[in-house]
């Protein structure tokens, strides 16, 4: 998962610095105020994939006395600041730049550089995206692209896949803003698709820090890995009744899995603690994704005390 999410990500690092520093030469060149806005939000996105690469290297790191479970949430942590610069930089400066640039429009000059830097851009963005879209694919596996992403546990891979969809979409944008802007003579064009491209990154932006909030908060494991622990305890003669399973994602392939239980009273503590170990094979065999696991034997009456 680690190795496909920073393929990913810098396949989309060297198309976007590539891409960034073609545009602003466009943009200065012609004076178009869509163009400086994909320069704007092709700079943000190579910040971004710097931090996610940052934010990966730091998961890494071991655990420690002051972080006993490790540092795997860098990751979340990183990716909410890419959704926040997205938003504050990418579309905020965008947005700005539209609206001057209705108020006081000025006529673009040698439009064809724009459009042969745009097409080159699409090119390029959509190998990207290309690359994004594929390794996605692989770990969404049946389920839906918009379920995968409410599902999914590693930011870093469908950050770089909004990222790369909504530069597409702002290419496609900037691209019809400034062919109307000339043929009609209307300069306000060039404006209106900067503050669209604005909007898109905004929209974008709020998905994605929605998405990362649930999982730097604590988000649960996916529900079908909670049923199949369920299942697994249910199969066990000397648990009585199963209180509750809560379950926690510490990183994108690193879950936190406590469970109470009620065992039997008939039976001795060793057979309780070979139990114990059984369960926890099962589930580690079954979900390598649960890395610790803590299972506590508790009366049902105790553990609704505790719950309550």
């Amino acid at each position: 998962m680690a190795g496909s999410s920073t393929r990913v990500i810098l396949a989309a690092l060297a198309g976007n610095t590539a891409i960034a520093v073609t545009k602003f030469v466009a943009a200065g060149l012609t004076g178009s105020s869509a163009m400086l806005s994909e320069g704007i939000h092709s700079l943000v996105d190579t910040g971004n994939q710097g931090l996610l690469l940052y934010g990966l290297r730091q998961a890494k790191r071991p655990p420690s006395e002051d972080f006993p479970f490790g540092h795997a949430k860098e990751i979340y942590f990183w990716s909410f600041v890419v959704a926040i610069m997205i938003f504050g930089v990418g579309a905020g400066v965008s947005f700005y730049e539209g609206v001057h640039h209705i108020l006081d429009p000025r006529p673009m000059s040698h439009p064809m550089i724009n459009y042969a830097v745009l097409g080159l851009s699409i090119l390029f963005e959509g190998g990207s995206w290309w690359v994004a879209l594929r390794e996605f694919g692989k770990t969404k596996g049946s389920l839906g692209y918009v379920e995968a992403v409410n599902r999914g546990k590693d930011p870093s891979m469908f950050v770089v896949l909004f990222e790369d969809s909504a530069a597409l979409l702002g290419l496609l944008v900037a691209l019809i803003g400034i062919a109307l802007a000339q043929l009609t003579g209307q300069a306000w064009f060039d404006g209106l698709a900067s503050v669209i491209i604005g909007l898109i990154l905004a929209v974008t932006s709020t998905w994605l820090a929605i998405e990362t909030k649930n999982l730097l908060i604590g988000e649960a494991a996916c529900r079908h890995v909670i049923r199949g622990i369920r299942l697994i305890l249910r199969g066990e003669p000397g648990i009585e009744r199963i209180n509750e399973v809560l379950s926690m994602h510490l990183g994108p392939d690193d879950v936190l899995v406590t469970i109470s239980a009620d065992f039997r009273d008939d039976i001795p503590a060793g057979e309780v603690e070979q139990t114990i170990e059984r369960i926890e094979q099962q589930v580690r065999t079954r979900y390598p994704e649960v890395k610790r696991i803590f299972i506590e034997a508790e009366p049902a009456a105790a553990a609704r005390g505790a719950g309550a």
